[in-house]
C-alpha cells in the first residue's frame, strides 16, 4: 500500500484510493506498473515517481512513444465505434485494459449504443479500483463488468465474462497494446487462438502491439526492462498479422495504427511504430 496521503501524479492528483485487502499485497510502488506507465505517457495522473522515472528514460531514447500511446487510444476509439455502428455490436471484451482514461471501451461503445456490455479484463490492483469506481458510469440500459484476472487465463476469462456478455451474439475480443507482455510468441498467439475460440461466428478480434520497426523502439524497450518492470517483447507487423491467422481480416489490413481508417478531416495521419488491425471470425 501507498503510505497514508500519498497520492499518484504529484501535488495536483487526487489521493490514492484504499485497495481491497485482497489486492493490498499486489500493490507495490518500488517498482514500475505497466499500467501506470502507460498511463504516464497518455498524460494521465494515476501513476508514481517510479512509473514517470521508467516512463521518461524509456521516452529519452524513444521520444514517439508519447504520441504512439495516443495513437493507440484513438485506434481503440476508432475500432469500438466501428464496430458498434457498422457490425451492430453490442459485447465488448477489453483484455488487459489498464488504466481508465478518456475515451474508454465502455464510454465510446454506449455513446452509439446505450445497451451495449463491455467487460474489462486486467490484473493491475490499482486498474481494479478504478475500475470499480469507473462501472458506476456505465449507461442505465447498458452493463460494464470488471474481472480481476491474468490473460494467460482464457478459459477462465470467458467462463466469467459469460456473467455480463451475452454468448448468444457476436463479441469483440480486443488485445490493446498488452500482447508484448507475453514473452513467447507461440503462446501469446495461443492466447488469442484459444480466446476467439470461445466466442461465437460473427465476432471480431481487435488486436494492436508496438512493433519492432524502430531501433529506437528496440533500444527503449530494453532500457524499460532493465528497470525492474515487466518486460515488453516487440514483434514485428507479420508477427502481429499472425493473431489473426484463421479470421477473416477487414482492410487496410495490419497498418501503424494511426492509418487504421482515420478520420479525414483530421489530415494525413503520423507514422507510428505501433501497429494493429480487426478481423471477423466466420
Amino acid at each position: 500500500m501507498p503510505p497514508s496521503g500519498a497520492t499518484p501524479g504529484g501535488s495536483s492528483a487526487h489521493p490514492a484510493p484504499r485497495l481491497p485487502e485482497d489486492v493490498q499485497a499486489r500493490f507495490r510502488t518500488d517498482i514500475p506498473s505497466p499500467a501506470r506507465t502507460w498511463n504516464y505517457w497518455l498524460g494521465g495522473k494515476d501513476n508514481y515517481e517510479v512509473d514517470r522515472a521508467v516512463g521518461d528514460a524509456t521516452a529519452a531514447l524513444h521520444p514517439e512513444i508519447f504520441q504512439e500511446a495516443r495513437e493507440g487510444r484513438r485506434f481503440l476509439s476508432r475500432t469500438v465505434k466501428y464496430l458498434a455502428t457498422e457490425e451492430n455490436i453490442r459485447n465488448f471484451l477489453d483484455i488487459g485494459a489498464g488504466l481508465p482514461t478518456e475515451s474508454n471501451t465502455h464510454q465510446v461503445a454506449q455513446q452509439v449504443a446505450p445497451d451495449s456490455r463491455v467487460v474489462y479484463v486486467d490484473n493491475d490492483p490499482m486498474v481494479l479500483v478504478h475500475a470499480r469506481a469507473l462501472m458506476r458510469g456505465t449507461t442505465p440500459e447498458g452493463v460494464t463488468g470488471y474481472l480481476d484476472a491474468d490473460f494467460h487465463e482464457p478459459r477462465r476469462i470467458l467462463e466469467e465474462a459469460a456473467n455480463v456478455l451475452n454468448f448468444n451474439r457476436p463479441i469483440a475480443v480486443m488485445f490493446m497494446g498488452v500482447l508484448g507482455f507475453c514473452p513467447d510468441y507461440e503462446t501469446a498467439r495461443q492466447i488469442v487462438a484459444d480466446t476467439m475460440a470461445g466466442v461465437p461466428s460473427g465476432s471480431f478480434l481487435v488486436v494492436w502491439d508496438s512493433s519492432d520497426t524502430s531501433e529506437q523502439a528496440r533500444r527503449s524497450t530494453e532500457k524499460y526492462a532493465e528497470s525492474g518492470a515487466q518486460p515488453y517483447t516487440l514483434r514485428s507487423p507479420e508477427q502481429i498479422e499472425g493473431y489473426f491467422d484463421g479470421l477473416e481480416m477487414l482492410e487496410p489490413g495490419v497498418v501503424s495504427v494511426s492509418h487504421w481508417r482515420p478520420d479525414p478531416s483530421t489530415g494525413e495521419p503520423p507514422h507510428v511504430h505501433g501497429y494493429g488491425g480487426m478481423a471477423r471470425k466466420s
